[in-house]
């Protein structure tokens, strides 16, 4: 197939675009300078240009507690981007796979969240985010998919992990939450994910999916387990309250989700998320040290 990728230069459009070659697969891959998916005319030249079979859509507004006073431009990127592209994508007899967030459910459950349990995100990343799955919905039902992905870490740019790793380097102690709870995600594997679906869009798969790796944890539990594969000692991170970061955005406490859809349709089950981070780890800290001045 052709492939299209947009964000092409965040963490998980490079590992797209590197999952899609490995696969030889014939992989464009475009950047917000590329490509601006807010543009209905480059959105339109872009499809017209390189005649995607299927575009994944890896271009967002990320800056979650950003959103809440940039709520414009957050709603541009990650809600009317995605109905342009889907209407473009009609257009042009392409397939559209779309990656959203767990930010888009309240947060406050207590068992794993369904595909189709309701929306109600708490923030306005989430309710843009929302608001792209909406347009996707609307403009491309029978031949699109929404990926819904969460805590996600990879060996390209910023997170969570690559964060650990340079505070287990330079402090004694960290203090992580504990009162917040979901699922760490590796990028390359949502990236699989991504590739083993691709053919199926709009054939026999529509619609949401979850595609975070499985099992749970806090924060804090993921830090621990950063500091055990580092060689450090996991009690050098501290417990504490989500009271002691507060932010302009609300974190959801419970961002578990299941993957009941997944399982349904015979695609790869998704592995633990310690399994995923074992093997991502020596990666992401080679890369960390690497553009360490």
């Amino acid at each position: 197939m052709r492939w299209l990728v947009t964000g092409a230069g965040g963490m998980l459009g490079r590992d797209v675009v590197e999952e899609l070659r490995a696969r030889d697969e014939r992989v464009t891959g475009l950047d917000h300078a590329a490509l601006d998916i807010t543009d209905p005319r480059a959105v339109d030249r872009a499809l017209a240009d390189q005649h995607p079979e299927l575009v994944v859509n890896c271009a967002a507004y990320t800056a979650v507690d950003d959103a809440e006073t940039d709520t414009e431009n957050a709603l541009r990127v990650n809600g009317d981007g995605p109905r342009l592209l889907a209407k473009a994508c009609a257009a042009y007899d392409a397939r559209l796979i779309h990656l959203s967030t767990d930010y888009v459910f309240a947060g406050d459950a207590r068992t794993p969240y369904a595909e189709d349990d309701p929306a109600a995100p708490r923030t306005a990343y989430g309710r843009t985010k929302l608001a792209g799955e909406q347009g996707v919905a609307d403009e491309l039902p029978a031949a699109s998919t929404v990926l819904r992905a969460a805590w996600l870490y990879g060996v390209h740019g910023r997170s969570f992990v690559r964060t650990m790793i340079e505070l287990e380097a330079g402090r004694d102690t960290v203090d992580v939450v504990h009162d917040q709870r979901g699922q760490p995600t590796w990028s390359a594997d949502v990236a699989a994910l991504i590739a083993e679906l691709g053919p199926r869009v709009g054939r026999d798969v529509t619609g949401v999916l979850h595609a975070t790796n499985a099992g749970e944890a806090t924060w804090y539990d993921l830090a621990r387990e950063v500091f055990r594969l580092l060689g450090a000692d996991p009690d050098r991170v501290r417990p504490v309250t989500s009271e002691a970061f507060a932010r302009p955005a609300a974190r959801p406490a419970y961002s578990v989700l299941a993957h009941r859809r997944r399982q349904r349709l015979g695609l790869t089950p998704p592995r633990d998320w310690r399994a995923a981070l074992n093997e991502a780890l020596p990666r992401i800290r080679k890369e960390t040290l690497r553009e360490t001045p």
